[in-house]
Protein backbone atom coordinates (compact mmCIF):
# COMPACT_ATOMS: atom_id res chain seq x y z
CA UNK A 1 0.00 0.00 0.00
CA UNK A 2 1.30 3.44 -1.03
CA UNK A 3 1.05 5.51 1.83
CA UNK A 4 -0.23 8.89 2.32
CA UNK A 5 3.22 10.73 3.53
CA UNK A 6 5.45 8.96 0.80
CA UNK A 7 5.60 12.37 -0.92
CA UNK A 8 3.69 15.09 -1.93
CA UNK A 9 5.59 14.55 -5.63
CA UNK A 10 3.64 11.25 -5.31
CA UNK A 11 0.29 12.96 -4.85
CA UNK A 12 0.73 15.95 -7.39
CA UNK A 13 3.15 13.84 -10.45
CA UNK A 14 1.51 10.17 -10.16
CA UNK A 15 -1.73 10.84 -10.12
CA UNK A 16 -2.80 13.72 -12.26
CA UNK A 17 0.34 11.96 -14.85
CA UNK A 18 -2.07 8.90 -14.83
CA UNK A 19 -5.48 10.72 -15.48
CA UNK A 20 -3.04 12.83 -17.86
CA UNK A 21 -1.69 10.05 -19.69
CA UNK A 22 -5.57 8.47 -20.08
CA UNK A 23 -6.73 11.82 -21.79
CA UNK A 24 -3.40 12.07 -23.81
CA UNK A 25 -2.95 8.61 -24.93
CA UNK A 26 -6.60 7.86 -26.04
CA UNK A 27 -7.17 11.26 -27.67
CA UNK A 28 -3.77 11.34 -29.64
CA UNK A 29 -1.58 9.39 -31.95
CA UNK A 30 2.18 10.17 -30.57
CA UNK A 31 4.13 8.96 -32.92
CA UNK A 32 6.88 6.10 -31.10
CA UNK A 33 10.40 7.99 -30.57
CA UNK A 34 13.04 6.96 -33.53
CA UNK A 35 15.50 4.48 -32.01
CA UNK A 36 18.97 5.47 -31.95
CA UNK A 37 22.30 4.57 -30.22
CA UNK A 38 22.35 5.51 -26.72
CA UNK A 39 24.71 9.17 -25.95
CA UNK A 40 25.97 9.93 -22.57
CA UNK A 41 24.37 13.85 -21.84
CA UNK A 42 24.96 14.33 -18.12
CA UNK A 43 26.67 12.42 -15.68
CA UNK A 44 25.70 12.36 -12.09
CA UNK A 45 28.07 11.40 -9.33
CA UNK A 46 29.08 8.53 -12.15
CA UNK A 47 25.64 7.80 -12.82
CA UNK A 48 25.04 8.55 -16.70
CA UNK A 49 21.80 9.86 -18.01
CA UNK A 50 21.46 9.22 -21.82
CA UNK A 51 19.85 10.83 -24.66
CA UNK A 52 17.16 7.82 -24.83
CA UNK A 53 16.50 8.49 -21.06
CA UNK A 54 15.63 12.20 -21.74
CA UNK A 55 13.56 11.17 -24.55
CA UNK A 56 11.47 9.09 -22.76
CA UNK A 57 11.41 11.96 -19.96
CA UNK A 58 10.49 14.60 -22.64
CA UNK A 59 7.30 12.07 -23.74
CA UNK A 60 6.49 11.59 -20.26
CA UNK A 61 6.07 15.62 -19.50
CA UNK A 62 4.37 15.83 -22.97
CA UNK A 63 1.75 13.21 -21.41
CA UNK A 64 1.52 15.43 -17.98
CA UNK A 65 0.82 18.29 -20.46
CA UNK A 66 3.56 20.29 -19.14
CA UNK A 67 4.83 23.55 -20.55
CA UNK A 68 8.16 25.28 -20.65
CA UNK A 69 10.86 24.11 -22.85
CA UNK A 70 10.37 20.02 -22.46
CA UNK A 71 14.03 19.50 -22.76
CA UNK A 72 15.10 21.67 -20.50
CA UNK A 73 12.57 20.43 -17.89
CA UNK A 74 14.12 16.60 -18.07
CA UNK A 75 17.24 17.14 -18.32
CA UNK A 76 16.44 18.90 -14.70
CA UNK A 77 13.91 16.29 -13.63
CA UNK A 78 16.28 13.61 -14.04
CA UNK A 79 19.36 15.05 -12.37
CA UNK A 80 16.70 15.62 -9.61
CA UNK A 81 15.75 11.47 -9.60
CA UNK A 82 19.31 10.49 -10.02
CA UNK A 83 20.29 12.39 -6.44
CA UNK A 84 17.60 11.21 -5.15
CA UNK A 85 18.05 7.14 -6.02
CA UNK A 86 21.53 7.56 -4.90
CA UNK A 87 20.25 8.55 -1.47
CA UNK A 88 17.67 6.06 -1.12
CA UNK A 89 20.26 3.48 -1.95
CA UNK A 90 22.62 4.98 0.35
CA UNK A 91 20.14 4.61 3.39
CA UNK A 92 19.05 1.66 1.82
CA UNK A 93 15.20 2.78 1.26
CA UNK A 94 14.71 1.97 -2.07
CA UNK A 95 11.00 0.32 -2.27
CA UNK A 96 10.98 -3.34 -3.87
CA UNK A 97 10.45 -4.10 -7.10
CA UNK A 98 6.89 -6.00 -6.01
CA UNK A 99 5.53 -2.62 -4.22
CA UNK A 100 6.19 -0.91 -7.30
CA UNK A 101 4.88 -3.34 -9.52
CA UNK A 102 1.68 -3.44 -7.30
CA UNK A 103 1.52 0.19 -7.91
CA UNK A 104 1.54 0.56 -11.28
CA UNK A 105 -1.21 -2.30 -11.62
CA UNK A 106 -2.90 0.03 -8.94
CA UNK A 107 -2.80 2.89 -11.31
CA UNK A 108 -3.95 1.22 -14.68
CA UNK A 109 -6.68 -0.34 -12.48
CA UNK A 110 -7.99 2.60 -11.87
CA UNK A 111 -8.03 3.85 -15.13
CA UNK A 112 -9.95 0.25 -16.23
CA UNK A 113 -6.33 -1.00 -17.61
CA UNK A 114 -4.86 -3.55 -17.19
CA UNK A 115 -0.92 -3.68 -17.02
CA UNK A 116 0.09 -5.08 -19.80
CA UNK A 117 -2.43 -2.35 -21.54
CA UNK A 118 -1.05 0.00 -19.53
CA UNK A 119 2.41 -1.08 -20.77
CA UNK A 120 1.89 -1.08 -24.33
CA UNK A 121 0.27 2.82 -24.20
CA UNK A 122 3.53 3.80 -22.46
CA UNK A 123 5.76 2.33 -25.15
CA UNK A 124 3.39 3.80 -28.02
CA UNK A 125 3.99 7.47 -25.82
CA UNK A 126 7.17 6.55 -25.84
CA UNK A 127 7.67 6.35 -22.29
CA UNK A 128 8.11 2.76 -21.43
CA UNK A 129 6.86 0.87 -18.25
CA UNK A 130 10.29 0.79 -17.32
CA UNK A 131 10.73 4.43 -17.09
CA UNK A 132 7.74 5.34 -15.74
CA UNK A 133 8.18 2.74 -12.94
CA UNK A 134 11.88 4.13 -12.17
CA UNK A 135 10.05 7.39 -11.94
CA UNK A 136 7.15 5.96 -9.54
CA UNK A 137 10.28 4.06 -6.99
CA UNK A 138 11.44 7.31 -6.86
CA UNK A 139 8.44 8.98 -5.69
CA UNK A 140 7.56 6.04 -3.31
CA UNK A 141 11.63 5.96 -1.37
CA UNK A 142 12.18 9.85 -1.58
CA UNK A 143 8.37 10.22 0.58
CA UNK A 144 9.78 8.02 3.15
CA UNK A 145 13.15 8.90 3.71
CA UNK A 146 11.98 13.01 3.82
CA UNK A 147 9.47 11.80 6.05
CA UNK A 148 12.14 10.40 8.67
CA UNK A 149 14.05 13.04 8.56
CA UNK A 150 11.83 15.83 9.13
CA UNK A 151 9.73 14.75 11.70
CA UNK A 152 7.27 11.60 10.04
CA UNK A 153 8.30 8.40 11.11
CA UNK A 154 6.36 5.59 11.46
CA UNK A 155 3.10 8.14 11.81
CA UNK A 156 4.04 9.20 8.04
CA UNK A 157 3.54 5.93 6.77
CA UNK A 158 -0.01 5.02 8.34
CA UNK A 159 -1.60 3.19 5.34
CA UNK A 160 -4.94 4.82 3.53
CA UNK A 161 -6.53 2.05 5.89
CA UNK A 162 -4.77 3.32 8.99
CA UNK A 163 -5.84 6.48 8.42
CA UNK A 164 -9.49 5.99 7.79
CA UNK A 165 -9.91 4.02 10.96
CA UNK A 166 -8.40 7.24 12.87
CA UNK A 167 -10.86 9.00 11.79
CA UNK A 168 -13.44 7.20 12.36
CA UNK A 169 -12.13 6.51 15.56
CA UNK A 170 -12.45 10.16 16.59
CA UNK A 171 -15.79 10.63 15.56
CA UNK A 172 -15.01 11.92 11.42
CA UNK A 173 -16.95 10.98 8.17
CA UNK A 174 -14.91 9.09 6.09
CA UNK A 175 -13.75 11.60 3.09
CA UNK A 176 -15.99 11.42 0.29
CA UNK A 177 -15.18 13.17 -3.29
CA UNK A 178 -16.69 13.20 -6.17
CA UNK A 179 -16.89 10.73 -9.17
CA UNK A 180 -17.09 11.72 -13.10
CA UNK A 181 -17.36 9.93 -16.13
CA UNK A 182 -15.72 11.86 -18.93
CA UNK A 183 -16.11 11.95 -22.66
CA UNK A 184 -13.84 14.45 -24.99
CA UNK A 185 -14.37 16.13 -28.12
CA UNK A 186 -11.32 17.22 -29.89
CA UNK A 187 -11.33 19.39 -33.14
CA UNK A 188 -8.06 18.74 -34.25
CA UNK A 189 -5.83 21.44 -35.44
CA UNK A 190 -2.82 20.43 -37.27
CA UNK A 191 0.64 22.29 -35.92
CA UNK A 192 1.04 23.37 -39.11
CA UNK A 193 -2.31 25.30 -39.75
CA UNK A 194 -2.41 26.68 -36.19
CA UNK A 195 -3.43 30.12 -37.36
CA UNK A 196 -5.39 32.32 -35.58
CA UNK A 197 -7.90 32.15 -37.89
CA UNK A 198 -8.17 28.38 -38.13
CA UNK A 199 -8.54 28.07 -34.38
CA UNK A 200 -11.41 31.06 -34.16
CA UNK A 201 -13.21 28.80 -36.80
CA UNK A 202 -12.89 25.58 -34.95
CA UNK A 203 -13.52 26.78 -31.89
CA UNK A 204 -16.80 28.15 -33.20
CA UNK A 205 -17.33 24.93 -34.92
CA UNK A 206 -16.93 23.40 -31.06
CA UNK A 207 -19.46 25.75 -29.89
CA UNK A 208 -22.25 25.00 -32.25
CA UNK A 209 -21.81 21.04 -31.30
CA UNK A 210 -21.87 21.82 -27.87
CA UNK A 211 -25.00 23.92 -28.16
CA UNK A 212 -26.30 20.37 -29.30
CA UNK A 213 -25.06 18.20 -26.63
CA UNK A 214 -27.79 15.77 -24.57
CA UNK A 215 -25.69 13.22 -23.30
CA UNK A 216 -22.68 11.21 -24.18
CA UNK A 217 -25.15 8.83 -25.68
CA UNK A 218 -25.66 10.63 -28.79
CA UNK A 219 -22.21 12.71 -29.37
CA UNK A 220 -20.85 10.13 -31.75
CA UNK A 221 -24.02 10.36 -34.28
CA UNK A 222 -23.75 14.31 -34.07
CA UNK A 223 -20.15 14.36 -35.21
CA UNK A 224 -20.62 12.36 -38.25
CA UNK A 225 -20.11 14.05 -40.81
CA UNK A 226 -18.20 16.36 -39.30
CA UNK A 227 -14.15 16.87 -40.42
CA UNK A 228 -11.15 15.79 -37.83
CA UNK A 229 -13.30 15.15 -34.82
CA UNK A 230 -12.27 12.88 -32.42
CA UNK A 231 -14.64 11.51 -29.51
CA UNK A 232 -13.06 9.46 -27.01
CA UNK A 233 -14.60 7.89 -23.58
CA UNK A 234 -12.43 8.39 -21.11
CA UNK A 235 -13.95 6.89 -17.68
CA UNK A 236 -13.84 7.18 -14.62
CA UNK A 237 -12.13 10.21 -12.93
CA UNK A 238 -12.34 11.06 -9.06
CA UNK A 239 -12.16 14.75 -8.26
CA UNK A 240 -8.24 14.71 -6.71
CA UNK A 241 -7.33 12.81 -10.13
CA UNK A 242 -8.93 15.49 -12.51
CA UNK A 243 -5.92 17.53 -14.80
CA UNK A 244 -5.69 20.68 -12.88
CA UNK A 245 -6.24 22.84 -16.40
CA UNK A 246 -10.11 20.93 -16.64
CA UNK A 247 -10.60 20.38 -13.40
CA UNK A 248 -12.72 23.78 -12.36
CA UNK A 249 -14.74 23.42 -15.37
CA UNK A 250 -15.49 19.99 -15.09
CA UNK A 251 -16.71 20.63 -11.42
CA UNK A 252 -18.80 23.45 -12.37
CA UNK A 253 -20.70 21.45 -15.20
CA UNK A 254 -23.68 19.24 -14.53
CA UNK A 255 -24.01 15.90 -15.70
CA UNK A 256 -24.96 15.60 -19.84
CA UNK A 257 -23.40 18.80 -20.04
CA UNK A 258 -20.38 19.89 -21.85
CA UNK A 259 -17.45 22.00 -20.45
CA UNK A 260 -16.44 25.65 -22.10
CA UNK A 261 -13.49 25.10 -24.86
CA UNK A 262 -10.43 25.17 -24.76
CA UNK A 263 -8.05 25.61 -27.16
CA UNK A 264 -4.93 23.05 -26.75
CA UNK A 265 -2.02 21.44 -28.68
CA UNK A 266 -4.59 18.96 -30.19
CA UNK A 267 -6.84 21.76 -31.38
CA UNK A 268 -9.88 22.55 -29.80
CA UNK A 269 -11.22 20.36 -26.62
CA UNK A 270 -14.54 20.58 -24.54
CA UNK A 271 -15.19 17.79 -22.33
CA UNK A 272 -18.93 15.90 -21.56
CA UNK A 273 -19.25 15.28 -17.89
CA UNK A 274 -21.24 12.01 -18.90
CA UNK A 275 -22.38 11.20 -14.92
CA UNK A 276 -21.16 12.66 -11.25
CA UNK A 277 -21.82 11.13 -8.33
CA UNK A 278 -20.50 11.49 -4.62
CA UNK A 279 -18.31 8.51 -3.24
CA UNK A 280 -17.30 7.38 0.08
CA UNK A 281 -14.92 4.63 -0.18
CA UNK A 282 -10.86 4.12 0.56
CA UNK A 283 -10.24 4.81 -3.04
CA UNK A 284 -11.99 8.29 -1.90
CA UNK A 285 -10.27 8.60 1.17
CA UNK A 286 -6.99 7.75 -0.47
CA UNK A 287 -7.05 10.49 -2.50
CA UNK A 288 -8.63 13.16 -0.81
CA UNK A 289 -5.98 12.66 2.24
CA UNK A 290 -3.36 12.95 -0.54
CA UNK A 291 -5.14 16.23 -1.47
CA UNK A 292 -5.08 17.44 1.93
CA UNK A 293 -1.21 16.55 1.98
CA UNK A 294 -0.12 17.95 -0.58
CA UNK A 295 -1.72 21.46 0.58
CA UNK A 296 1.02 21.91 3.10
CA UNK A 297 3.85 23.65 2.18
CA UNK A 298 6.51 22.52 4.64
CA UNK A 299 6.45 19.31 3.03
CA UNK A 300 7.45 20.91 -0.28
CA UNK A 301 10.02 23.27 2.01
CA UNK A 302 11.45 19.66 3.41
CA UNK A 303 11.91 18.33 0.22
CA UNK A 304 13.90 21.37 -1.91
CA UNK A 305 16.10 21.36 1.56
CA UNK A 306 16.85 18.24 1.36
CA UNK A 307 18.05 18.14 -2.37
CA UNK A 308 19.54 20.89 -2.24
CA UNK A 309 21.90 19.97 0.07
CA UNK A 310 22.80 16.79 -2.22
CA UNK A 311 22.91 18.77 -5.47
CA UNK A 312 25.23 21.04 -3.84
CA UNK A 313 27.53 17.90 -2.63
CA UNK A 314 27.09 16.42 -6.04
CA UNK A 315 29.50 16.25 -9.02
CA UNK A 316 27.07 16.94 -12.18
CA UNK A 317 28.80 17.08 -15.24
CA UNK A 318 26.55 17.97 -18.35
CA UNK A 319 27.47 17.52 -22.06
Amino acid sequence: MITVKQSNMMSKSIIFTLAAICMAVFSIAEPRLAAAASQIKIIVNKQAITNTDLSRRVALLRLQRRGGKLSSVAREELIEQALKTQELQRLRASPSQREVDAAFSRFASGNNLSAKRMSSILGQAGVTAKHFKQFIATQIGWGRVVSARYGGGQAGRMSTQDLVSKMLERGDNKPTTNEYILQQVIFVVPQSKRSKSNLGRRNSEAKKLRARIQSCDTTKSLTKGLKDVTVKNLGRFLQPELPPEWSPLITKTNPNKPTRTRVTEKGVEFLIVCSSRSVSDDVAAEMVFRAEEQSNPQDDANSKRYLAELRKRAVIIKK
